[in-house]
């Protein structure tokens, strides 16, 4: 008894000592866009965990109208619900469309009960910081405590004196697939299956299973299995008196398989009692969840595994550091940068095994298999990101690409867990890997990458990432019977993969490619009207679409020429062409004043992909270089907060997280394809990134401004004391940069 005390006093004691040492972790808020539709969770992950444990409280007539079946709601968790039903395993961070939320744990007190409209409870005392969330379930009174590995959920219940159970519900998700299985394996394990897919509600017949195994820290009294049959009507409904009725068996220990099905742990209690539960998940098989579990967590404590988890954040966000600014700012940046490193996460387990692309058969790898690839949205920024601080993580991520390249002959679009949603438009994934390359990335196979890139742009039958590719050949664009919606948008984003073949071709000297592909990714200047000065579609006959109103289009409105967004909101977004859009709207002066309406007239849409990059555009002109600072520094003023709805809306899988840390650093990779970076205001005083000696030379790269002194706007800038002569950075400059000095003046 006292060795134990001791041992959990030292415990204790290593925790509070992290915590006061820990300069970074600190500043996380895990609560920060789990409102305005962040989509983000606060429960616990590891960095790009398989696994996180959130709190579900989005079931339930008590959570309406923020519930999971009453709209078309993606998150597990919001902050705004108060009424838990348990907390799933399986989830997706800053995503807009709903998929997992399974495997559902609830610790009970009483009498069992598996109606999750009867045993859900209201919470209260929630905490959450890095690795860890905690809250208590008022109905009760039991403490509830969480941590995870990559693969593992690990779960602290402070049940009181008296009868408890844990229930695993594998009915109730976000998932609009049906199907489970689960088996009680003794008094300490259950194990099962779970179906999820049909992200967006595409594919359905790609749906595929989840394993898990549920390890308990001390035997269960008695356990048992449910199941909730679909309730009959009719004449044969007459004779069924258990119609519709949860089916209990009691210390059953075969399968069970259904739709609403679970199991439970049950337990009597003489004194107030804690169990530690941990669930391992696999996309493999029950196996592989069991040694996913057995690896990570082995026989370590519920506090152990959190000081792990605490460290190994703490040695990624620590990656950049930074001085100077408010305590709000830095919580802002560091909560950005942590929901960077939540995905792509990771779908190999511990052995190397993965699922093949749409098959499932168990494949094998040696680095991590990255899964979760929202590439039409991540392609703009979040790569960049890590190709400068986490070059480590990013060639894996590269590598992930191209696994899915050789099993299923295409380059990902929107993959998640080995299924290609197809969700969104353009082909996204060479954009990231020239990018990954040019900046001088290069650990993987950049001739299949080349020629993988090359296929989605030219073949012509059956092509999955370039629908329409037959008229964006011949004509230069998609028409408004090409396609109902995006024939705009999707040409531009044709246009940008082009551009980033272009210059992938330009470095590997394959210089009939380069101009070719050059010549195509500028083709969306067909669709440049001079009468609005705004991009419009064409018909298939050449005519221009007519009516046309280029506000149409905004707030996710269907329309004909723009994907989620409308004429003012796409037509700047090809960063890559500010020199012909200049030329077209008939100069510098035009252009400027037609992209400064865009804020003016409020048709600026933070929270979404295409016009993210707009307030860089003002450093493409010369004297105009302070609306970029401007305008950064308003957007992050109003969007961006140290509170649940401090994010503009859905993450992205942390592409609006992204845009806030190189904001934030003074620096943004505005031309994806093209090594630079355009330079803003920092928001700190010193930002010191170190960089991965294994792929640049430098250990450090500081960036420093007089931003204390409550200056705004840029008066040079010097590169190892050598002034720039305009605010852009190549790629290059910046890792071979010992310091960058952004002095700062008090007016424009």
């Amino acid at each position: 008894m006292k060795k134990n005390f001791l041992l959990g006093s030292l415990l204790f004691v290593s925790i509070a000592m992290f915590s006061q040492n820990n300069e970074v972790t600190k500043y996380v808020n895990p609560f920060i866009g789990t409102s305005n539709y962040g989509t983000t969770n606060p429960g616990p992950i590891a960095v790009r965990g398989m696994v996180s444990v959130s709190p579900f409280n989005v079931a339930g007539k008590e959570n309406l109208p923020m519930e999971k079946d009453s709209r078309w709601f993606s998150t597990p968790y919001v902050k705004e619900n108060k009424f838990l039903t348990g907390f799933s395993h399986v989830n997706i961070s800053g995503v807009g469309c709903p998929d997992l939320g399974v495997i559902l744990a609830m610790p009970t007190t009483g009498k069992l009960n598996v109606d999750y409209e009867e045993y859900g409870s209201t919470y209260s005392d929630e905490v959450a910081t890095v690795g860890y969330y905690s809250n208590t379930l008022d109905k009760y009174n039991v403490k509830v405590e969480a941590t995870a590995s990559t693969r593992v959920g690990v779960s602290k219940y402070a049940f009181p004196k008296g009868d408890a159970n844990i229930l695993i519900n594998l009915g109730l998700g976000l998932t609009n697939e049906q199907g489970a299985q689960v088996k009680v394996v003794s008094p300490t394990e259950i194990e099962g299956i779970r179906s999820v897919g049909s992200f967006c509600y595409y594919k359905a017949e790609e749906a595929y299973p989840v394993y898990f195994v549920a390890r308990f820290s001390k035997p269960a009294k008695n356990f048992g299995v449910w199941k909730k049959p679909a309730k009959y009507s009719g004449v044969e409904a007459q004779w069924m008196e258990y119609n519709g009725k949860a089916r209990i068996k009691e210390n059953y220990t075969k399968e069970v398989v259904g739709d609403s099905i679970g199991a439970y742990m049950n337990y009597y209690f003489e004194e107030p009692t804690t169990v530690e539960m941990k669930i391992g998940i696999s996309y493999v098989s029950i196996e592989n969840a069991r040694n996913n579990l057995e690896k990570e967590t082995s026989d370590k404590t519920f506090d152990q595994l959190l000081i792990e988890a605490k460290k190994e954040w703490n040695e990624n966000l620590s990656k950049v550091e930074v001085k100077g600014g408010t305590e709000e700012d830095k919580s802002i940046f560091y909560t950005a940068l942590y929901h960077t490193l939540i995905h792509p996460s990771t779908l190999s387990d511990y052995n190397g095994d993965y699922p093949k692309m749409k098959t499932r058969e168990t494949l094998n790898t040696k680095g991590t298999r990255y899964t979760v690839f929202s590439l039409w949205d991540t392609y703009r920024n979040l790569h960049q990101l890590m190709t400068l601080v986490y070059p480590e993580q990013q060639v894996d991520m590269v590598n992930s690409m191209l696994q899915v390249y050789d099993e299923s002959g295409w380059l990902p679009k929107w993959e998640l867990n080995a299924t290609e949603t197809t969700t969104m438009v353009g082909d996204p994934a060479g954009i990231v890997i020239a990018d990954t390359y040019l900046k001088g990335i290069t650990n993987f196979d950049v001739k299949k990458a080349y020629q993988a890139m090359k296929k989605s742009a030219d073949q012509l039958e059956d092509n999955p990432l370039r629908p329409g590719i037959k008229d964006y050949i011949t004509k230069g664009y998609l028409t408004t019977k090409t396609t109902n919606s995006g024939s705009v948008s999707t040409t531009q984003e044709y246009n940008m993969a082009d551009f980033a073949i272009a210059q992938l071709a330009k470095e590997l000297d394959e210089n009939d490619d380069y101009k070719r592909f050059s010549k195509r990714s500028i083709s969306y200047r067909a669709l440049f009207d001079d009468t609005y000065n705004l991009l419009r579609p064409r018909n298939d006959d050449s005519s221009w679409l007519t009516p046309y109103n280029p506000l149409k289009g905004a707030n996710f409105e269907k329309n004909l020429g723009f994907i989620e967004g409308n004429a003012w909101q796409y037509t700047f977004m090809l960063s890559h062409d500010v020199e012909g859009l200049v030329k077209m709207m008939g100069g510098e002066t035009v252009f400027v004043d037609q992209l400064q309406k865009v804020f003016d007239d409020d048709h600026y849409d933070m929270a979404n992909e295409p016009d993210i990059v707009y307030p860089y555009l003002f450093n493409f002109v010369q004297g105009e270089e302070w609306r970029t600072q401007e305008h950064v520094t308003s957007l992050l003023d109003t969007y961006y907060k140290n509170a649940p709805d401090g994010l503009p809306g859905n993450d992205d899988t942390g592409t609006m997280s992204a845009w806030a840390v190189f904001s934030m650093m003074g620096i943004y990779p505005v031309v994806p394809a093209k090594p630079i970076y355009a330079i803003t205001t920092p928001r700190f005083d010193e930002v010191k990134i170190h960089l991965n000696n294994d792929f640049y030379g430098n250990k450090d790269l500081i960036i420093k401004s007089n931003q204390s002194d409550a200056n705004k706007y840029i008066d040079v800038i010097e590169v190892d004391g050598k002034s720039l002569k305009n605010n852009f950075i190549t790629h290059k400059d910046l890792i071979n940069a010992s310091e960058i000095n952004i002095k700062l003046k008090e007016h424009k």
